[in-house]
């Protein structure tokens, strides 16, 4: 089981994030696999899900950190069984996890907002720091970055399609993506998605 909490940073001194997160979230994970519990707003300013899908936990993890705006903690482990109709009313040890790795992901202790806890803590600190990598990627990448690349995954589409509805050429999509080391990036997520679910098969009892 993978719990995701995030945190908005600042709160105090900035707007409320979460309707808008929430309302992304939903969309994304209306069709994503292994969605336990869908996210809400537990507490001030501060989101929970619960997921039984590796993958889906790297991508929305990713996805948050994208946005700049959050700490975020995954919590990986049991939960008391059958869980609660929300993630705020559920518990085990994956919710005591995240909400450890949160704190963590909020102090200076984590190169980056993203932290992540297991009881079995040499292969929780290997799989943080793979994600902490990722993440470092994702939150440096440039907004040009990011629309090649956005446009580039929607559909079945060439880096040539892409230059044609930017305007530029197929020369500067490439450097867009080689700047925002989107192949790199891509080539890690088998590994990640490996070791969160090993880490998931390990502390699930």
């Amino acid at each position: 089981m993978f719990v995701i909490t995030a945190d908005q940073d600042n709160s105090r001194h900035s707007s409320d994030q979460v309707p808008a997160l929430l309302a992304a979230l939903a969309e994304f994970t209306s069709d994503a696999d292994g969605v336990a519990l869908g996210f809400e707003r537990t507490v001030g300013d501060e989101v929970q899900g619960v997921l039984t899908d590796a993958r889906t936990t790297l991508v929305i993890a990713l996805a948050l950190q994208r946005r700049q705006e959050w700490s975020v903690g995954i919590g990986v482990g049991a939960a008391s069984l059958p869980l609660a109709e929300t993630a705020r009313a559920s518990t085990g040890p994956a919710f005591l996890h995240a909400r450890d790795a949160v704190e963590r992901a909020r102090g200076r202790t984590v190169p980056v907002p993203l932290a992540l806890e297991a009881s079995d803590a040499a292969a929780a600190e290997e799989c943080e720091a793979l994600l902490q990598l990722l993440t470092v990627i994702v939150r440096r990448r440039s907004d040009a970055g990011w629309e090649a690349i956005d446009l580039l995954s929607a559909g079945d589409r060439t880096a040539k399609d892409v230059a044609e509805q930017l305007g530029i050429s197929p020369q500067a999509v490439s450097d867009r993506l080689r700047a925002a080391m989107w192949e790199e990036e891509r080539a890690v997520h088998p590994l990640a998605v490996r070791l969160l679910a090993d880490l998931d098969a390990a502390t699930a009892g």
